[in-house]
């Protein structure tokens, strides 16, 4: 039998030594996925090095929220030519991670109904989104991470379906509000988000991401990148996330969250204090719970010049062994 191999320079007795061809390296696999909330169709969108193969060793689930203004994909799997990674999508699946997404009722994919989507439908769309990841994955629980209002939509899930939830991971969350100058500004249009379920999102509100707390955090060709990735699914988006973050905090209590726990945000994030975060981390009743204040950084952390220390930080939380108790 012939053996192909990679010869190398080394001889032994006077034969060349074979080594055998590396195997290639896996790449990106992607697929898209369909819930059923009722009537509403919700698109789900899945990535992982290499396609799943039967008999393999399960991966952890990874299940990123999008926020308030823009879907899924340009959320999570952005891609700006020339400025290096900013996909969620490909930083978790190359650390092994199976990681799924989702448009929420309204969004980008899935229909576009009369709800404004608020908080709890989003919860909604996240148990309907479960059995479809389970039977693809064989996995019945999964790590979140939710960004923003995807962090409250996460956290409500999480409160409502703890046998759903391994470790959660809330980004730009917000607990009362109080003290916050992005919902302060936010309210006085209060009654314009009441009046519709949808509200106007163009390309200077997606560029206000990058500008309102903090400019300089950001590269504003970002913000471009993802103007023209979400703009093709209208210019506009659902005002629920708005109304409840405005009118309707706190929208969970820490002690129904009984999962593993991270609070993460930017220094300089205007849509929480610290104060806020602080009483919502400390009455968490798991005992293993992470707060992280990341340098340099504002709202949108997935978006900053320091993502890299926002992908460190979760993945370290998220892949933190086990506890040992002693006897």
């Amino acid at each position: 039998m012939r053996r192909r191999g990679l010869m190398t320079g080394a001889t032994l007795g006077g034969a060349a030594l074979v080594a055998p061809a590396e195997a290639a390296a896996p790449t990106m696999w992607s697929a898209e996925y369909w819930a059923n909330k009722g009537d509403v169709r919700l698109y789900l969108y899945r990535k992982r090095l290499g396609a799943p193969r039967r008999g393999e060793a399960p991966r952890p689930v990874l299940f990123l929220v999008h926020g308030s203004s823009n879907s899924s994909r340009p959320s999570m799997d952005l891609t700006v030519p020339g400025k290096g990674e900013y996909s969620l999508m490909n930083v978790f699946a190359r650390w092994g991670y199976d990681v799924w997404t989702m448009d929420h009722e309204g969004y980008g994919r899935s229909s576009r109904t009369a709800s404004n989507s608020d908080i709890s439908s989003g919860a909604d769309d996240l148990a309907a989104a479960a059995p479809v990841v389970e039977a693809a994955t064989g996995q019945r629980a999964f790590h979140f991470l939710g960004e923003s209002s995807g962090a409250l939509r996460a956290a409500v899930f999480a409160a409502r379906h703890p046998e759903r939830v391994n470790r959660l991971a809330l980004s730009a969350f917000v607990h009362t509000g109080r003290g916050s100058p992005t919902l302060a500004d936010r309210a006085k249009r209060l009654d314009q988000y009441r009046a519709s379920n949808r509200r106007p999102r163009g390309r200077e509100m997606i560029r206000s991401i990058f500008t309102r707390d903090m400019p300089g955090t950001s590269d504003m060709a970002v913000a471009e990148a993802l103007a023209d990735a979400e703009l093709v699914f209208g210019d506009s988006a659902p005002t629920g996330t708005y109304v409840d973050m405005t009118a309707n905090l706190p929208l969970v209590q820490p002690e129904a969250v009984k999962a593993p726990t991270l609070i993460i945000r930017g220094e300089h994030d205007g849509i929480a204090t610290m104060e806020d975060l602080w009483d919502f981390f400390n009455r968490l009743p798991n005992g293993d719970r992470q707060f992280v204040v990341l340098n340099h950084a504002a709202h949108a952390l997935a978006y900053g010049l320091n993502r890299a220390q926002f992908w460190h930080a979760t993945h370290a939380f998220l892949s933190l062994p086990a506890p040992v108790h002693g006897s």
